[in-house]
């Protein structure tokens, strides 16, 4: 049963590359910014 495990982990991946190859790569979300401080008040003198 170990053998039969590795063979379908290993056509899995191949799977996963042949889709990435294809289609690219999953998009993955886009990190919100972090909000920076700003003080105006100071730049304004």
């Amino acid at each position: 049963m170990d053998y039969i495990e590795k063979v379908l982990e290993k056509l899995k991946e191949w799977g996963r590359k042949l889709i990435e190859a294809l289609l690219g790569p999953e998009a993955e979300p886009e990190p919100e910014p972090i909000p920076i401080p700003v003080h105006d008040r100071d730049r304004r003198r």
